[in-house]
């Protein structure tokens, strides 16, 4: 299922295809994607995983009927999946409970990196958030993590420094964005 498209990207649903299942597989077993993910744990190291990882990622977007989620950002010219672009809400300070704060981000293989795609397929997730009532986005860094800091920027979006409100108390680089206002 398609959720939104831009010039150059479709973001769709991930699927249990064999070619979305060894995509997660090589995006989420690299070393250099996750070290920015958690500090590393949860990655993954065997292929058989990337079919749990993909039914738990259904599973706990399933209550939001599609507003939320983590999707694969495919290159219209190519098919290929650069990565993910995940909207949801953000964990609380017990690493669990979800908050009323919405966050933003993207997690591209490196094949993928420096093609602007984590900037275009979180401004088009974003924007439709915002169509659909949302008032504020929060996007959060792993300190050190430069380009995603980078992609932030270029979404207009506010740094607000260093904060520990989710993720059981993580310390993060924290980001926000309002909507426009509808006057």
């Amino acid at each position: 299922m398609t959720v939104v498209t831009t010039d150059r990207l479709v973001i769709r649903e991930w699927t249990d295809a064999p070619a979305d299942l060894d995509r997660i597989y090589d995006i989420y077993s690299r070393h250099e994607v996750m070290r920015w993910l958690g500090g590393g744990k949860g990655r993954l190291t065997d292929p058989a995983e990337a079919a749990e990882r993909l039914a738990s990622w259904h599973g706990r977007h399933a209550p939001y009927a599609g507003r939320y989620g983590l999707w694969a950002v495919e290159v219209r010219d190519s098919g290929v999946v650069a990565g993910s672009v995940l909207l949801k809400p953000l964990p609380g300070a017990d690493g669990v409970t979800p908050t009323e704060d919405i966050e933003v981000g993207w997690h591209l293989h490196p094949d993928a990196w420096r093609h602007g795609y984590a900037t275009e397929a979180a401004r088009a997730v974003v924007a439709r958030e915002f169509t659909a009532g949302g008032a504020r986005v929060y996007a959060v860094v792993a300190p050190g993590n430069d380009a995603s800091m980078a992609v932030c920027r270029r979404l207009g979006m506010t740094h607000l420094g260093r904060r520990t409100d989710w993720y059981g108390g993580v310390e993060v680089e924290t980001f926000v964005l309002d909507a426009p206002s509808r006057a």
